[in-house]
């Protein structure tokens, strides 16, 4: 299982997985500065030790490298919850209480994964089915297989399963 990606991992991580591309120092630099003070080379740093974690993977580029997310952020959160669940003593109750704080709109996604997991998408609303069928930032694979990719891999980093750290 990942650990939690930590505030500035999560605000580097966050701009990888938006942008869908291979991203520069420099340009998560330049979008991190319109919110707060930060030094190239912190960025560098944390891109180095997203790297070494396997969240991403980079290839050079002159004298510096691009990187590009090695997973999505939908199976990074649901191997975060896969690792909470699975710290539970009993499963049932765990969900039962998770569903309860969940929102009607979330129910609702939880309602049309589970159709899409089963093979039975006919009930399955727009955003469900179009966020089933998203490509990821690690080479075309639908969110779902995705998180199947995680779950698959015992919770490990999704970077783990493509031959990351997994640290």
């Amino acid at each position: 299982m990942p650990r939690p990606l930590g505030e500035l991992e999560n605000s580097v991580m966050t701009r990888v997985w938006k942008w869908n591309r291979p991203v520069t120092v420099r340009e998560v630099l330049e979008d991190l500065q319109q919110e707060r003070s930060i030094a190239y080379t912190t960025v560098m740093t944390v891109l180095d030790n997203l790297h070494q974690k396997g969240w991403v993977r980079r290839e050079a580029e002159g004298r510096a490298y691009r990187y590009e997310a090695v997973s999505t952020r939908a199976a990074y959160a649901a191997a975060l919850m896969n690792d909470a669940w699975s710290q539970s003593d009993n499963a049932a109750a765990a969900l039962v209480a998770f569903f309860g704080m969940m929102s009607e709109e979330q129910r609702r996604a939880l309602r049309d994964a589970v159709r899409i997991v089963e093979g039975t998408t006919e009930a399955v609303t727009r955003p469900a089915a179009e966020a089933a069928g998203e490509e990821n930032a690690a080479g075309g694979l639908p969110d779902t297989a995705a998180a199947a990719d995680v779950s698959e891999t015992g919770g490990q980093n999704p970077g783990s399963a493509h031959g990351g750290a997994g640290r």
